[in-house]
């Protein structure tokens, strides 16, 4: 069995952000030959989220106005957490949509359903933060 392991870097401009990696995990696939397996992606850091939905502008602002009916930015008092930081709210949304995906590898891509693509949610932006690709297989 081999192995492949690469990290993935982002920093958005605004605070929070979806980004649809799909093209940089199918390159990993790619450099990794591996055919058949598994492809882990999980965001390394607590307050941004790896998950797999549809590349659909529209049902990225639901996920906005969904989030923030849960777990509203401000005011930051509301959060106890919020202390040296002000970012209790993005740590329930991570906690929301997930912290990693797990895709099957079949000849070579990406074993997706209709419109499946990976995304990276960015829940606390403004600094680099980084997503693990491991890829394992023959």
């Amino acid at each position: 069995m081999k192995s492949y392991r690469k990290e993935l870097w982002f920093e958005t401009r605004t605070r929070r952000a979806y980004i649809n990696i799909t093209p940089q995990i199918e390159e990993c696939l790619r450099e990794s030959g591996i055919r058949e397996g598994l492809v882990l992606c999980n965001a390394m850091h607590i307050t941004a989220s790896v998950f797999i939905n549809d590349d659909e502008r529209g049902l990225h602002a639901d996920f906005e106005r969904w989030l923030e009916k849960l777990a509203p930015e401000k005011p930051h008092s509301q959060y106890a957490h919020n202390g040296f930081e002000d970012n209790g709210d993005a740590h329930l949304k991570r906690q929301i949509m997930g912290r990693e995906v797990v895709a099957a590898v079949t000849d070579g891509k990406l074993d997706f359903g209709p419109w499946e693509q990976i995304f990276y949610g960015e829940f606390d932006g403004g600094r680099k933060k980084r997503v693990l690709v491991k890829i394992i297989g023959e």
